[in-house]
């Protein structure tokens, strides 16, 4: 059993933003019998965690919470009537804690870690109810596993447990984030044909690494839904990981194909936009909402994950100390995969 004391944890002040981050301690919590502490040994950084960060719309949480939803650590406490779990255990946590199987329902997502409503990750010490965690694949380094409960599981759900992707289907990925890039390796391993978008010809490049061969530079192919059509012979896509949000859902539906399906699963380009009713009517097209996914989904890909020794793309792992830099990157959009941050410790 460890000994309580004193933790540290970064808080969103009254200020928000980045540089409204602040440093405190908190007292180690004290666990019942069916819930376990886990150290965190390392997170990563989603979008939502900026809109949360700097009090954006619904994603403002009060001041004093502790943000971010994903992170990894190594259980060094059970309670006394924890079963499934054991000391040394290397878990992530639920982004949904409550979502533990089956269809998504609203009481089943209304208390997201690092949300409104729950702290989250960034903080030395968490606590979780048993069935609130999941083991890891055993392979994966602390910051690649800390890339699972969200980015990875959203685009499994979008892909694997709604898409039902398979040989012959063609999938149009939006950019080279986090979501993006499990997106890409899960069509692949999943036998579909993959194109992707992004801004930059050195992105391009390090995704043909990956296996995709059908590539667009979409600064540079302005009309990038017209090639997506020419590269598919005019049939359009499959499915669609809609990552920027905004207007761009209107330029997705024109790169759908019949019977096809967007997941919509960004908000980068904004909240709102306007779309064409009548262009996704003829195609019998449909546009679905992805909301993460649930502990039954987490256990599946990690099973497949381990099956095919996948590894998730790190772009770079920030010390804690740095994570205000770390957010800011994350904020320019720069990056290729996931930005991740590593517990710092005294030896």
């Amino acid at each position: 059993m460890t000994t309580l004391g004193n933790m540290k944890v970064h808080e969103i002040t009254r200020d928000y933003g980045i540089d409204g981050l602040s440093i405190t301690e908190r007292n180690i919590p004290s666990l019942s019998a069916r819930q376990v502490l886990v150290r965190l040994d390392a997170v990563s950084l989603n979008y939502r965690d900026l809109l949360i960060i700097k009090g954006i719309g619904r994603w403002r949480p009060p001041a004093g919470r502790v943000p971010l939803s994903d992170g990894v650590g190594t259980i060094v406490e059970t309670g006394s009537e924890v079963q499934q779990l054991t000391l040394n255990d290397r878990v992530a946590g639920l982004f949904f804690p409550n979502w533990k199987e089956g269809a998504v329902t609203t009481e089943k997502t209304h208390d997201p870690l690092g949300g409104p409503t729950r702290d989250g990750v960034l903080q030395e010490y968490v606590m979780f109810e048993e069935d609130q965690v999941v083991k890891v694949p055993s392979y994966l380094t602390p910051a690649e596993a800390a890339t699972l409960p969200c980015a990875a599981l959203t685009a499994w759900n979008a892909l694997i447990e709604k898409g039902k992707i398979h040989p012959g289907k063609t999938v149009l990925i939006q950019g080279t984030g986090g979501v993006a890039l499990f997106a890409a390796q899960f069509s692949l391993i999943s036998g579909a044909q993959v194109i992707l978008l992004s801004s930059s010809d050195e992105k391009l490049e390090r995704a043909r690494e990956l296996g995709i061969s059908q590539l667009i530079n979409y600064k540079k192919t302005v009309n990038w839904e017209k090639a997506v059509l020419d590269m598919t012979g005019g049939k359009g896509v499959d499915h669609i990981v809609e990552i920027v949000g905004g207007n761009n859902v209107d330029r997705s539906i024109s790169a759908l194909a019949p019977n096809g399906l967007i997941s919509q699963i960004g908000v980068i380009d904004g909240l709102k936009g306007e779309i064409e009713i009548s262009k996704l009517m003829p195609k019998e097209g449909m546009v679905q909402g992805v909301q993460v996914g649930s502990r039954e989904m987490f256990l599946r890909m990690n099973q497949a994950i381990t099956l095919t020794q996948l590894h998730p793309v790190v772009h770079k792992i920030y010390p804690l100390s740095a994570i205000k830099e770390a957010l800011t990157e994350l904020e320019q959009g720069n990056h290729y995969g996931k930005i991740c941050i590593s517990a710092e410790r005294n030896q």
